[in-house]
């Protein structure tokens, strides 16, 4: 449909009285290519604003997450809306390196782990058994036996750490080999990239699991 300054001419309303130019066949040729270019272009940029800024996929370099996450998973990562503010115990979150993190390993610049415990929350582990609160944490994503290996640093039953407002204290389910929170002390809200939702792919396949 032609535009208002098309139909009304540069007067935009008043005509000249005489027919309209049409427009040579390479000019409209040109234009519908001009228009094409925008669109390519409009849908390439709304295509990285979805990845950068709503979801994106990542790709599993270690076994910290064994059982849940094997290595050479990919996972869909939300992060349009999420808040950190909204996280609860028990989700999976991907994050930027700490800064303490000297543990080796893949040089990924962002790493996986579990929510363990909430910001001023207390955590001590005795056993295999990690407490928050005081409390057990009841764990049904692991297997019924999971060495715990290095315990929690500086936390007792009498004295556990109190995580610090903003942050969050953070595992790898394969407990006994993970370089976690233990090494390097809670992350910051202000760190983590978005809540794991979704594993895609494992050994080669779909294989769709919502988290």
């Amino acid at each position: 449909m032609a535009s208002t300054a098309d139909q009304a001419g540069p007067g935009r309303g008043v005509t000249s009285g005489r027919p309209p130019v049409t427009a040579a066949p390479s000019a409209r040729h040109r234009r519908v290519l001009a228009e094409l270019a925008v669109t390519l272009a409009v849908a390439a940029l709304l295509a990285v604003g979805t990845r950068a800024f709503v979801i994106q996929t990542f790709w599993i370099p270690s076994t910290s997450m064994v059982p849940t996450l094997q290595k050479g998973d990919r996972i869909l990562v939300v992060k349009a809306f999420f808040n950190w503010h909204d996280l609860h115990q028990g989700d999976i979150v991907v994050f930027a390196r700490p800064p303490r993190d000297h543990c080796g390993g893949p040089e990924e610049d962002d790493l996986v782990k579990r929510v363990i415990a909430l910001p001023g929350q207390t955590i001590y582990s005795s056993g295999n058994t990690v407490y928050v609160n005081g409390r057990p944490l009841a764990e049904p994503y692991l297997p019924r036996i999971d060495p715990l290996g290095p315990p929690i640093p500086d936390a007792t039953r009498l004295h556990p750490y109190r995580v610090p407002g903003g942050e969050f204290y953070v595992l790898g389910d394969n407990r006994q080999i993970s370089c976690d929170s233990r090494f390097w002390g809670p992350v910051t809200g202000s760190s983590i990239v978005g809540r794991v939702v979704l594993l895609l792919w494992r050994d080669g396949h779909p294989d769709l699991h919502a988290f």
